[in-house]
């Protein structure tokens, strides 16, 4: 670890951090950014399977979950406009794909992370790998490990992916300085079925799908649509990912998750639907009928055996109709942190001033990106956050140099 003084020392280099580190060096603070790990940017680099999901073309509070009033203010501050701008003054320019989401033209993280790296050189931030921060010493000026600094920011992220030096270290040093930790847990995470669950056998199957989480009194307590992905342990995909932070936040209320696999029909309806197919083709299938909308693997898992639906007595009917709009998914845990993109919980934003990042239990002490409690869905929105935030942090830890 580089030993001296510096205006700023920010802890942690991944996304967040890095936007810390680069605004701050730009406002002429001596800035120094430590990381634990041998090799920055490990998570940028496996983001958006290895492509880097930069953001999302439209970004809301909304999107996010958490104090969303408090969120909103944060990402107007640098939003998905002023997002492209400043990458492409990086020389990274942002294509928009049908999804909406954004990725560097070249579909390489390191597009994004070389650009990042570049622009903290160029600013003059000093960036050190293998520097692991076991401690900050609040005082003026502040003791982080061999480095003294004026101002502090803490950007060390989550629990998610540990293997890439987020393993939830920042959280001690969150506490040490006076700070509390909010229940931490996986988000944006696959979900498990039981063993040998008929439907593990639909390995590879995607639908698209609304999901409805349910209290055992019928309270409906989220709904997310989108493509879900039949796994061998369960079910992943992109609805699965969003939903999965509320199905584990609401394990102690008994909650049920069902999946609506023709999402544009409610269960009457789909019922009369199947009657009128009936009258119109007595030979019909539910395969034959629903292939062109519903994949035929997962069709003959509902209604196995082939029968004409002309021939199903009325309660056979209106089960399968059940299943069609309402699938049980008995869900039994989830991936862990190993597998979750985004960390749900953290410090509170009720503990940081969000017009400057700076904590409300430490004078200069700043926090930004997972480290916080926010999480967005999946698309780029939790990087939109860890830039937002991270830059500022970054403008106001330097604060200090521009006003004395």
């Amino acid at each position: 670890m580089t030993d001296g003084h510096y205006d700023v020392a920010v802890v942690g280099a991944g996304a967040a951090g890095l936007m810390a580190a680069i605004f701050a060096a730009r406002q002429g603070a001596r800035v120094i950014a430590l990381d634990g790990a041998k090799r920055i940017g490990a998570k940028i680099l496996i983001a958006g399977g290895g492509r880097c999901n930069v953001t999302h073309d439209v970004v809301h509070a909304e999107d996010f979950n958490g104090n969303r009033n408090t969120i909103g203010k944060v990402l107007r501050s640098f939003d998905v406009p002023a997002t492209i701008d400043f990458f492409r003054s990086l020389g990274v320019d942002l294509k928009r794909e049908e999804t909406g989401k954004l990725f560097p033209v070249t579909d390489r993280a390191h597009t994004v992370l070389d650009a990042l790296l570049r622009a903290a050189s160029q600013a003059g931030a000093v960036i050190t790998t293998g520097a692991r921060v076991t401690s900050i010493e609040a005082g003026h000026p502040f003791r982080v490990g061999t480095v003294t600094a004026d101002s502090v920011v803490i950007a060390t992220g989550g629990r998610s992916v540990p293997k890439t030096g987020s393993d939830g270290s920042g959280y001690a040093l969150a506490k040490s300085v006076g700070h509390t930790i909010t229940t931490t847990f996986p988000g944006l995470v696959p979900l498990l079925l039981p063993r040998d669950h008929v439907l593990t056998s639909l390995s590879g199957t995607s639908v698209e799908t609304e999901l409805v989480l349910q209290t055992s009194t019928g309270r409906v307590v989220h709904r997310e649509r989108g493509s879900m992905l039949f796994t061998h342990f369960g079910l992943s995909g992109p609805v699965v990912l969003d939903m999965s932070r509320h199905w584990i936040a609401s394990r102690t209320e008994a909650t049920t998750l069902s999946a609506n696999v023709v999402p544009s029909y409610t269960f009457e309806e789909m019922d009369k639907r199947l009657v009128t197919i009936a009258a119109g083709n007595p030979r019909a299938t539910v395969v034959s009928a629903l292939r062109a909308e519903v994949p035929e693997r997962l069709l003959s898992v509902i209604a196995p055996g082939g029968t004409a639906i002309a021939k199903l007595s009325r309660d056979e009917r209106r089960r399968i109709a059940r299943s069609l709009t309402a699938l049980p998914l008995p869900v039994t845990g989830d991936r862990g942190f190993d597998y979750a993109e985004v960390t749900a919980g953290g410090v509170p934003l009720s503990e940081v001033d969000v017009k400057t990042m700076m904590s409300r239990c430490c004078d200069r002490l700043f926090l930004c990106g997972e480290i916080l409690d926010v999480d967005g869905k999946i698309g780029g929105y939790n990087f939109q956050w860890a830039w937002a935030s991270g830059r500022l942090a970054g403008i106001h830890a330097a604060s200090p140099v521009l006003l004395p």
